[in-house]
């Protein structure tokens, strides 16, 4: 089976083609710039990156390139669209009413749309994507893999606010969890290549990245996470504050002379390690500067490392206990020194990290000594190899 996996964000969409028997990629993209000029990077495997530079007005028109490409006689990887089985798309927020993958139909799509309001800027554009889908290529099945689905196993006092209960009865207010997927799946992958047991197992998943959250796996269930009723909630994160005290917004507010929409914008774009360094939200560029002198961004990614090791701490309590450590996502699979950084907070574990193995990118491999007490791991995650497989057990 050829599973095509989209992910559309509000001015983007990426893509994969994957065979469902060899679990490869044929080919991975991405649309950018969608409903303002319009580029494609499409790279088929073995093959080297094209990039089209293209008028994309929406993401229907987007859609219609990458199947263009997919199927073009130079860089194409199949003959015709009647090759791809089906169509997995990543959708943000299913709010309380998927705790699953659900082949996708007209009561899917109103459950979706019910939940924008929760997730503003990625479920409308997750909705576009799979209406492009299902114009251009009608008959073949969509289905829906939810950002917030592995989290539903969270228990309400996990899950709950100290807010007045009536707030969680009608509004829904109430931590939801995000990068799911990822965490399903590197949680997963840690238990098998350890050995562990599934059904005894205890693993911290940390996906750090511009966006960056932690989860509590026990016995391969979700138990606890760091993002909420929205992904700003948690980590300090690229451009995201993270977890602060909420009378800030109304005395910001108040001293800045800024509406509530302001403030809002403030913690979610202006904030995080760009706000703290007044350079940048990649790492990259942070560390670059710290090695050149700059204590502002030596200082964010110190923040950033810190808050980390207090999550960790606080998953290691609420399942009593911790078996492994598992670094996944941008920043986690492949900055070496945060890892350390972060890990350097954890003896109290009887962690204990090997430099010399811990001197990878982007690598299956435990970087801990063979005497650590809790095993500490890279797993790369793979979302849309997660998500081709959902779509395989909905469809195949």
């Amino acid at each position: 089976m050829k599973v095509l996996v989209i992910n559309c964000g509000s001015s983007s969409l990426k893509y994969q083609l994957i065979d469902s028997e060899t679990e490869q990629a044929l080919a991975v993209g991405i649309c950018e710039r969608i409903g303002i000029d319009g580029r494609l990077n499409h790279t088929p495997a073995g093959g080297e990156k094209v990039v089209i530079n293209k008028d994309m007005p929406d993401h229907e028109v987007a859609v219609k390139l990458v199947l263009e490409e997919l199927t073009d006689k130079t860089y194409g990887v199949i003959g015709d669209l009647s090759e791809i089985d089906a169509i997995g798309h990543r959708v943000v927020h299913g709010g309380e009413k998927f705790a699953s993958s659900v082949v996708i139909d007209d009561d899917v799509m109103a459950a979706i749309e019910e939940c924008n309001p929760l997730a503003p800027l990625h479920n409308p554009a997750n909705l576009i994507g799979i209406r492009a889908c299902q114009a251009i290529m009608p008959g073949v099945p969509n289905t829906a893999v939810f950002d917030t689905a592995f989290h539903q196993t969270m228990e309400p006092v996990a899950f709950l606010y100290g807010l007045p209960y009536e707030c969680y009865e009608k509004y829904k207010v109430r931590r939801y969890g995000f990068h799911g997927t990822s965490h399903s799946f590197v949680s997963a992958r840690a238990i098998e290549l350890l050995g562990l047991d599934p059904d005894n197992s205890k693993v911290v998943v940390c996906h750090l990245g511009n966006g960056a959250s932690i989860s509590a796996v026990k016995n391969g269930k979700s138990v606890d996470t760091s993002m909420g009723l929205t992904p700003l909630e948690g980590l300090v994160m690229g451009t995201r504050s993270g977890d602060i005290d909420p009378a800030i917004i109304e005395y910001l507010a108040h001293n800045m002379g800024k509406s509530l929409e302001e403030i809002m914008t403030l913690l979610n774009k202006e904030s995080g390690v760009y706000g703290l360094s007044g350079i940048s939200s990649d790492f990259r560029d942070l560390e670059n500067a710290a090695a050149e002198g700059n204590e502002k961004a030596q200082l964010a990614q110190d923040v950033f490392g810190y808050r980390v090791a207090k999550y960790i701490g606080a998953y290691t309590a609420a399942m009593n206990g911790v078996d492994a450590i598992v670094f996944t996502a941008g920043l986690g699979e492949n900055n070496n020194i945060m890892r350390e950084y972060i890990c350097s907070y954890l003896g109290y574990l009887g962690v204990s990290i090997d430099q010399k193995e811990n001197a990878i990118r982007s690598e299956e491999k435990v970087v801990s000594t063979a005497d650590s007490k809790v095993k500490v791991m890279v797993v790369p995650t793979n979302e849309e190899l997660a998500i081709a497989r959902e779509t395989v057990k909905l469809i195949g």
